[in-house]
């Protein structure tokens, strides 16, 4: 058993997420952010990657005007242990429920500040996915939304494991040394190639929201 996964990309046109030295906020607009949120608030959980997790400081709640609602829970996938105590996401642990996905062990400080821990195997150096998603349906998350960067983003569809594209594109166009927001896939035929049905098209501000689910 895993949760369904909706993988939320913003991206530009070409698909960059930042620009060579790392510059990302914002590629999309006022409007699709707020778009953001009102997805987040249909999900049991948020997840993002370490990186996303120490360069942005996420909060990854739903902040929504006159929002009262459910919070999902926050997942960090941290193979290392390297999330910071000062941390947004560890400073509201005590309420909003936080897991970190780690293949060691955390820190006292960290459990005293009610970080929940999955410790899950390493794979590749990383955290085995297959093992993550194993752990966070037994603790009840049944729907995932992905927000992590490329790296998240490309290891969810190399596994397999993307059910649902909510993908934002602003009205911009970074060119080739920009960072693109899907790395290898290690496909070699277009026969290989992840396939999924256009559910939806819509514009918000100067921004396009397209979604899709896995053909």
């Amino acid at each position: 058993m895993r949760p369904q996964v909706t993988l939320k990309l913003a991206t530009t046109l070409d698909g960059r997420i930042a620009t060579a030295s790392g510059e990302s906020r914002w590629i999309t607009g006022e409007e699709a952010r707020r778009c953001v949120h009102e997805l987040r608030a249909g999900h049991d959980a948020v997840l993002v990657g370490i990186e996303t997790a120490i360069k942005d400081d996420p909060e990854l709640t739903v902040r929504l005007h006159g929002y009262e609602g459910y919070q999902p829970t926050r997942v960090v996938l941290d193979s290392k242990g390297r999330l910071p105590l000062h941390a947004k996401m560890v400073q509201t642990a005590r309420i909003i429920p936080t897991y970190v996905v780690t293949t060691g062990e955390l820190s006292g400080e960290m459990l005293a500040a009610q970080v929940k821990a999955i410790k899950v195997p390493s794979k590749h150096q990383r955290v085995d996915l297959d093992a993550a998603l194993a752990a966070l349906s037994k603790v009840g998350i049944e729907r995932l939304f992905v927000e992590g960067g490329g790296v998240v983003a490309t290891a969810f569809l190399r596994a397999g494991y993307v059910d649902r594209l909510e993908w934002f594109r602003s009205s911009t166009i970074l060119g080739g040394d920009g960072r693109p927001v899907i790395g290898h896939l290690n496909l070699d035929r277009l026969d290989q190639m992840f396939r999924f049905t256009r559910l939806g098209v819509q514009a918000v501000g100067d921004d396009l929201w397209e979604s899709y689910e896995l053909a």
